[in-house]
């Protein structure tokens, strides 16, 4: 497995638009249709990634905690399915149901979403608060596949209790680890 880190986008940096599909009610998303009164998360996954399917049942358990308390959340997958079929689409609508995802799963074709946002690896996470301002990206916590550290979503669960709390957020982060981006190659 290839332990790629998050590029780490400015903090403060504005929230990029989008208008992605989503693979699970075949309905188009902007940001600002998943965009939560207390914040948003923004992550980049897929289907096959060892690293993301590591953090599956923390995603969703993380995501049923924190949207009842006002935070938006979106799942991107920016993958190359020509080259990666097991992150298409239709793959990815089977995935959203069997992991239990509560919030769009959106498809980005083109790539363009990930180049938006600097991402590079799966999974990726970003927080932006009310304000669409990035206040937290890196990892979900220290969990890695074969590490025996239990998925808890630590560092992205402090973050997100320290914007509810209005308290500052650190920004001493760490980068995410995972499987590169599949980047289409011209």
């Amino acid at each position: 497995m290839a332990r790629t880190p998050s590029n780490m986008l400015d903090l403060g940096t504005k929230a990029p638009d989008f208008t992605l599909p989503n693979t699970t009610d075949e309905k188009v998303y902007s940001f600002s249709d998943v965009h939560g009164a207390k914040g948003t998360v923004v992550m980049f996954i897929c289907n096959h990634c060892p690293y993301v399917m590591h953090v599956f049942d923390g995603i969703a358990s993380l995501a049923n905690d924190y949207m009842e308390q006002g935070f938006g959340f979106v799942a991107i997958s920016s993958n190359d399915v020509e080259n990666y079929p097991d992150d298409s689409p239709e793959l990815m609508k089977k995935t959203a149901k069997e992991q239990g995802f509560n919030f769009p799963y959106l498809y980005d074709e083109s790539q363009d979403v990930a180049k938006a946002y600097d991402a590079a690896c799966t999974p990726d996470f970003y927080l932006f608060d009310a304000e669409r301002a990035l206040v937290y990206r890196g990892q979900m916590d220290n969990s890695r596949p074969g590490n025996d550290v239990p998925v808890t979503g630590k560092d992205l669960r402090t973050a997100l209790d320290a914007l509810l709390a209005g308290t500052p957020i650190d920004s001493l982060q760490k980068p995410s680890l995972g499987c590169n981006i599949k980047w289409k190659v011209s």
